[in-house]
């Protein structure tokens, strides 16, 4: 996937949510060798890994492509390359009102490690609270994916 496509499927997934990331932007970040992207044009995932730990910068699915175990695909895939790349610990920020996407993170073994309040804006709504949450990646996780983009 180009910055463009992943910029396009991005926007798809977060409409109504707030800003969507541009492909400059995701240009930038995976210009970084500490950055990479796992998925497909149904869903990907954004993150980096630094000494021992990885941290989610995004997940995107594709509104027509949910509820098919893409997210959790993509989800398994970044945590088996962030394990590959050293990482011995996960982090991800989701907003509080995210229902879905806190049900597939606690599902697979997140928990809570802090909170940001008023951190998400929302158009038109008062900010919403991130949920920092963590995971031991020590064990592999169950899942498949494709591999790096």
């Amino acid at each position: 996937m180009t910055p463009e496509d992943m910029a396009a499927l991005h926007a798809r997934a977060f409409a109504g949510q707030g800003r969507a990331w541009s492909a400059t932007e995701f240009s930038d970040l995976l210009a970084s060798p500490l950055v990479f992207a796992v998925g497909d044009t149904r869903g990907f995932a954004l993150a980096r890994v630094i000494a021992d730990e990885a941290e989610l910068l995004t997940i995107a699915t594709d509104p027509q492509a949910r509820r098919q175990g893409v997210a959790r695909a993509c989800l398994a895939a970044f945590e088996r390359t962030a394990a590959k790349r050293g990482a011995r610990s996960a982090f991800l920020e989701v907003a509080d009102d995210n229902s879905a996407a806190k049900a597939l993170y606690s599902a697979v073994g997140y928990s809570q490690a802090a909170l940001r309040k008023g951190y998400y804006p929302r158009p038109n709504r008062p900010a919403v609270d991130a949920l920092v949450l963590r995971r031991d990646l020590a064990a592999t996780p169950v899942g498949c994916g494709k591999s790096e983009i």
